[in-house]
């Protein structure tokens, strides 16, 4: 794992690509562009033979600039940084901070990938991938960097634990409207994968983290409890809260669905079929009173004999 600290001072944990899968999807990126490389040469011979040999070299020298080095950069440009080989391994090139490359990076990327990798055969990118700690080349190194894997295995992404039970109504009253997205989807990461971080490194980051949490929430932040399970209690709170809110729609939509009158139905014009009238229900009949008997209430017997108690 590489950690990534974005703009808004949270790290991120990114897995970079390793130098056999980066290799491969080189050699794919080489043969599409070799290929289409030829395919344009070839148009070019048999549209311009009739131009002389001055401007078939231009348009050789033109040909070979904007192809093999101006269609990756142009690829790379739009797909923010997911090539033909990359999209097909499954990975990504980003900047340092985890953000989506601009046209600069990708100029500085292909500019200096002419050298390291189609005038040395690759030679230079290899050593220098084998050396880098992250795996990057020069031009990731001058162009500010990185590529990733974009598809990480199903076995290294945990679930969030849920918080103990006493503290499941604590946060009830608490004000998550001003709390942002991208702060949600960092405290998940974090409780995801923070049995992965080293100790020292998982405290500061809970600490960071439950210290935004609770300056969006206007409420201070607990001194009773871990950072940790501050989280996770109040991202247990808003997934609470959002699975109410799902159910209480869904039976709003069911009552006014089940209150369509059955009467509405019953006359469509006049040649229609009358529907039978409802049926009343019967009402229940009472149930039949027991006889008290002459002790409780109290009357004498005709003889005027009382039998003792």
């Amino acid at each position: 794992m590489s950690e990534l600290v974005t703009g808004e001072a949270v790290a991120l944990e990114l897995l970079p690509a390793k130098f056999p899968s980066r290799a491969l999807a080189v050699l794919l990126d080489l043969a599409a562009v070799m290929v289409t490389y030829i395919a344009v040469t070839m148009v070019l011979v048999v549209s311009t033979s009739s131009l002389d040999s001055a401007a078939q070299t231009a348009l050789g020298i033109a040909t070979f600039l904007l192809v093999p080095i101006g269609v990756p950069i142009a690829v790379e440009t739009l797909s923010h940084g997911r090539s033909l080989g990359k999209l097909a391994l499954g990975l990504r090139v980003v900047r340092d901070d985890g953000g989506p490359i601009r046209f600069r990076h990708a100029l500085v990327r292909g500019s200096i990938g002419v050298v390291e990798i189609l005038m040395t055969f690759g030679t230079i990118a290899s050593i220098a991938s084998l050396v880098s700690a992250r795996g990057r080349r020069l031009g990731d190194v001058f162009a500010g960097t990185l590529v990733v894997r974009e598809r990480i295995p199903v076995g290294q992404t945990g679930l969030v634990a849920p918080p103990p039970p006493h503290l499941a109504q604590r946060f009830t009253g608490l004000d998550l409207s001003a709390v942002p997205d991208g702060l949600w989807l960092a405290v998940r990461q974090y409780l995801t994968r923070m049995r992965q971080l080293d100790p020292g490194v998982s405290a500061e980051m809970a600490q960071r983290l439950a210290g935004d949490l609770a300056a969006r929430t206007g409420a201070p932040l607990p001194v009773d409890l871990p950072p940790a399970v501050f989280l996770a209690a109040v991202v247990h709170e808003r997934q609470s809260r959002e699975a109410r809110q799902a159910g209480q729609a869904s039976g709003a939509g069911g009552s006014v669905a089940g209150q369509v009158p059955f009467a509405a139905r019953v006359d469509a014009g006049p040649g229609a079929e009358r529907a039978p009238a409802p049926v009343q229900p019967e009402a229940p009949a009472a149930p039949p009173v027991a006889p008290v008997p002459r002790e409780q209430s109290g009357e004498r017997p005709a003889t005027g004999f009382a039998p003792p108690a």
